[in-house]
């Protein structure tokens, strides 16, 4: 599918770093609603969407790790941390009028549903925007194999990520001026030449389930529905390029 074509469902992969704005921790929340916003936007045109956020704007498991924490204590820490920007969200998407729903990898009944699939599933068919926060549950798995995961087993016609740039570039444009952006690459490409898009276990758990990958900057007002209404600029990631 391209990435051009009206989508029916996707799922949006945020990270963390993008909630805290231009500070270089913490939550800022007109960035958080602004995002929402955007995801409001969309979800009102008919596409469903689903989320899944990560915890880097308070803990990186694997930053804990480099520093002499245990490696699964770190990767629980930054589970939790990813429950903490999912409510975030949650209350954004539902100051906009979005109906949503947090379900988590890690049972923390207090302040959200456990993930069962044939729940969300449920919450998605009933129009609700499902927001999967605590990973895969699992340590030395990243947001990113979450987000895999969570597409497959929705059932998305694509996995967008937003991202600080509009694309997937063979160097930094933030430090190379000459950088080039690529429209398509093939999962093969971004494997091979290690381009970071995502880590290689969610790629290649995309590959094996024919998953579009949608990489765009999520800092442009309007880009994630311009992504998914063809208009805008991004990179997509398929079998072929």
């Amino acid at each position: 599918m391209e990435a051009s074509a009206r989508y029916r469902r996707v799922l949006l992969k945020l990270s963390g770093e993008a909630f805290a704005g231009a500070a270089p921790q913490g939550i800022d929340y007109g960035v958080v609603g602004r995002i929402a916003a955007d995801i409001a936007d969309v979800q009102r045109s008919g596409t469903e969407v689903c989320l899944v956020i990560g915890g880097g704007n308070i803990v990186r498991g694997a930053d804990a790790a480099k520093v002499g924490m245990e490696r699964a204590s770190a990767d629980y820490m930054g589970m939790l941390a990813t429950v903490i920007n999912a409510l975030a969200m949650q209350n954004a998407l539902e100051s906009a009028g979005v109906t949503t729903r947090v379900l988590s990898a890690i049972p923390m009944s207090s302040v959200c549903e456990p993930y069962i699939r044939r729940r969300a599933l449920r919450h998605i068919e009933k129009g609700r925007v499902v927001i999967f926060a605590g990973g895969t549950g699992n340590p030395y798995f990243t947001t990113d194999s979450a987000a895999a995961l969570r597409a497959a087993e929705m059932g998305c016609d694509a996995l967008m990520k937003g991202t600080q740039v509009d694309g997937v570039y063979d160097s930094d444009p933030k430090t190379n001026p000459s950088a080039k952006r690529y429209t398509s690459l093939s999962y093969r490409d971004v494997l091979s030449n290690d381009l970071k898009v995502m880590d290689a276990s969610a790629i290649s758990l995309a590959r094996e389930n024919g998953i579009p990958i949608v990489v765009f900057s999520i800092h442009r007002p309007g880009a994630f529905a311009g992504v998914v209404s063809g208009n805008g600029t991004w990179t997509t990631i398929t079998e072929t390029e």
